[in-house]
This record gives structure tokens, sequence and C-alpha cells, in this order.
């Protein structure tokens, strides 16, 4: 008769995964590493942003216009935006249109484009970036001393900044 711990030894190992085995969906994670936060306000109905219009700045593989930057626009970017074929402050059916201060998830090669311009169009052209809400997929293309240079105060990780 087998014991107790013969029959243990015996019987099909189970699974477990290690933690260096484990699947991190860098979508979720903010540039800070820590939880992605919403980007909308609680409460407001008149610009769900995101790609999914969740309020997430997602990093998901189907937003082919990687809108994974939580920008806190200015006038000048919408005019800048404008000027380049995408206008963000007409509204239109199903979209209200932004002003100056809107929180919206943009486009990391818009706020790149922007970031560029800034040398000669001057800083306001930059929209702040709440940097607890903006995706860690973000940092394939911008480097995080940049974003934390236009940190939103208002958001984590920023100057006055907390989530």
């Amino acid at each position: 008769m087998l014991t107790r711990l013969a029959r243990l030894l015996r019987a099909k190992p189970t699974t477990h995964r290690a933690a260096s085995s484990m699947v991190i969906e860098t979508s979720k994670l903010s540039v800070l590493h820590g939880p992605l936060q919403p980007h909308t306000q609680p409460g407001d109905t008149t610009h769900p942003t995101g790609f999914a219009r969740d309020g997430y700045c997602w990093g998901l593989a189907e937003d082919r216009g990687e809108h994974f930057v939580a920008g806190v626009v200015t006038k000048e970017f919408l005019e800048f935006s404008a000027a380049r074929g995408n206008d963000l402050s007409t509204p239109r059916p199903g979209f209200v249109g932004l002003t100056d201060g809107c929180r919206w998830c943009l486009c990391v090669a818009r706020w790149k484009e922007a970031l560029v311009a800034s040398e000669r169009l001057g800083e306001r052209v930059v929209p702040r970036v709440d940097l607890a809400a903006t995706a860690m997929d973000t940092l394939r293309s911008v480097r995080l001393e940049d974003l934390r240079r236009f940190a939103w105060p208002g958001g984590g990780g920023g100057p006055g900044g907390g989530a």
C-alpha cells in the first residue's frame, strides 16, 4: 500500500508559472510603470476620450493612430493640429470639439511633431501630459524625459502632481 507521500509523488505534477515567465500587458501600464489611470474626468460625458472612448489612453494594438499620450490640449496645439489636417476644435456629430484645457488621448506621432515644432513655435504648442494616464507604449517613440518636461501639474508624476 502506497503512503500518501508516494501517491503525491506519482500524481501528475501541477503547472505553476514562475514570476519570471509572467506576461505583463504594457498596454495597461503608464509611462511611470504603474497601473494606467483614466484620462477622462469622472462624470465627463461630453469628452469621453481614448481610442475605445472609455476614458483610457490604452496602448491597444488595433489603434493604428496610437492615441497613447494623455494630453491636456492648448489653443496653440489645436491650431497646429488643424493646420496639419486634424481639426479637433470643430464640433461634428458625435464629437463636441475640444477647447483649450480639454483632456484628450493624442496620437504619439502628433505629440512628438508638436514637440519638434516647439523649437520654432514656442512651448505652448506642446500639450501637457498626464504621465499616470499615458500608456507605457508611448516610450517606444518618445523619451520619458521629454514627457516629464511637459508633465501636466495636475497629473501623476509631474511637478506638483499626484495621481
